[in-house]
């Protein structure tokens, strides 16, 4: 079972050309504001503290590189949907993500978060299919399992699934998480192994 023995904060970019230029691959997380992507983040590296959480809904705003291993870049990508900012912020962060998704070339996956105590919201299905149309390979993680009755949480990703379905042939794989009870981390660890590992 792979775990991680290092993770450390690398560097915030505005811009992708400021992004780290030693051609290490990546795995990105993004997902709507405030569906627990930090609290994932600190969960699968085992640093508390590595990912800044908040209650606050648009807490990311640049691209951040967090070194694990010394072997592979985890990027925490900006998050999608509502934020307390303007549209003019907004337009920007979305400017410099997509740049980022479309243009980075040592990206080799993208975990998309996704909340599973709601039901398939329009912004999750629009921006996995424009990753879907530009040929962006995904994943996808219900977070907040804990935070969900079984039969309800089941009902929320069955629905997901179905929606989906209208633009994808073949769904993506997809994980079931909670950080509060660490449930899905050897799973998604065990995946990245083999992404990062075998990639290069």
């Amino acid at each position: 079972m792979y775990q991680i023995r290092s993770a450390v904060f690398s560097k915030s970019s505005a811009k992708i050309d400021q992004c780290p230029q030693d051609n290490l691959p990546e795995i990105a997380f993004i997902g709507r504001s405030n569906v627990g992507k930090s609290s994932l983040i600190n969960m699968l590296t085992g640093v508390k503290n590595l990912a800044k959480t908040s209650s606050t809904p648009g807490k990311t705003q640049l691209i951040n590189h967090y070194l694990v291993d010394n072997a592979w870049y985890l990027v925490d990508l900006p998050g999608y949907g509502y934020a307390k900012v303007p549209m003019s912020e907004k337009a920007k962060w979305e400017k410099m993500t997509w740049d980022y998704l479309l243009d980075r070339k040592t990206l080799l996956y993208v975990f998309v978060l996704v909340d599973i105590r709601i039901k398939p919201q329009k912004s999750d299905l629009d921006f996995i299919r424009k990753l879907g149309e530009n040929g962006i390979a995904i994943k996808i993680v219900f977070t907040k399992e804990d935070k969900v009755k079984t039969m309800e949480g089941q009902r929320n990703i069955t629905a997901f699934l179905e929606a989906l379905k209208e633009d994808w042939d073949i769904l993506p794989e997809y994980f079931v998480t909670s950080s509060e009870k660490r449930s899905g981390k050897v799973e998604m660890l065990g995946l990245i192994e083999e992404i990062v590992f075998n990639s290069f």
